[in-house]
């Protein structure tokens, strides 16, 4: 199974393997990850599981829709590498993905 790495902004470290299928906001609640709070669901209507998509992936993962890219708008201090952990979904490909939550969650 695929790992993620979350890393919390304390910088406190989650090593979690997950499923093929699943998206990388499921491995965060299901497993108790704290700063992803994922208020919708996971329906790309609240942007609550925002997060920062390291770098070296970031060519590995679909663009942003445009639904997605609308809710990254209002996030608290927004990147270039700003995503919707709801809208990742875990791949062999993203195998050793590190997502970095931000200070606040909108």
């Amino acid at each position: 199974m695929p790992k993620i790495i979350y890393i919390e902004f304390s910088g406190k470290e989650h090593h979690i393997e997950m499923p093929v299928g699943y998206s990388i906001m499921e491995g965060a609640v299901k497993n108790s990850v704290p700063g992803i709070d994922a208020d919708c669901g996971g329906s790309c209507a609240c942007a609550t599981c925002h997060v920062y998509v390291d770098e070296k992936f970031i060519n590995k993962i679909p663009k942003a829709q445009e639904s997605e890219q609308d809710m990254i708008d209002f996030v608290v201090n927004p990147k270039n590498n700003s995503r919707l952990s709801c809208q990742l979904m875990i791949t062999d490909e993203l195998d050793g993905i590190v997502v970095r939550m931000p200070e606040k969650q909108s």
